[in-house]
């Protein structure tokens, strides 16, 4: 049988289905941005953002990079054709200096396809990366929790 459940607590509404029950997410795992090219791609994370990689899966039909970026990994793949890159979600980047972080991609002519601009929270920017995945650049400002 499968029955869902509505509840109303302070003006949210939750529909749960009780066959998912059995499903229950831990945490975060990691974003992956499948691209067209590893090595364009692989230059532009590692030369360009200063990644260094950490595992490395690559043979004739398949390439898979990570990266530790603080407590997640971000992944690039070359691997099904399938998997291709898109306007799917984007990652935001936590970086120590904004000012910094625009002039440098800026002077290694990053494409924005958000230019810098200010939040009541924060400040951002969306560059995308050789193959069009979107990257959120991004610094919280003191007034975010």
């Amino acid at each position: 049988m499968n029955s869902t459940d509505t509840n109303t607590t302070a003006g949210h509404t939750n529909n749960t289905a009780s066959t998912a029950s059995s499903l229950r997410v831990l945490e975060y795992a990691f974003t992956v941005n499948p691209v067209t090219d590893i090595a364009r791609a692989r230059k532009f994370y590692e030369q360009i953002l200063g990644l260094k990689p950490g595992s490395v899966w690559e043979d004739a039909q398949f390439s898979w990079i990570e990266y530790d970026v603080g407590a997640h990994t971000l992944a690039i793949t070359k691997s099904v054709p399938e998997w291709q890159p898109g306007s799917g979600p984007s990652i935001a980047l936590e970086v120590e200096d904004y000012d910094a972080a625009i002039a440098h991609l800026r002077a290694n002519a990053a494409t924005f396809i958000v230019e810098p601009n200010e939040t009541p929270v924060c400040r951002m920017a969306v560059i995308a990366d050789p193959d069009g995945n979107g990257l959120i650049i991004h610094k919280r400002t003191a007034h975010a929790h």
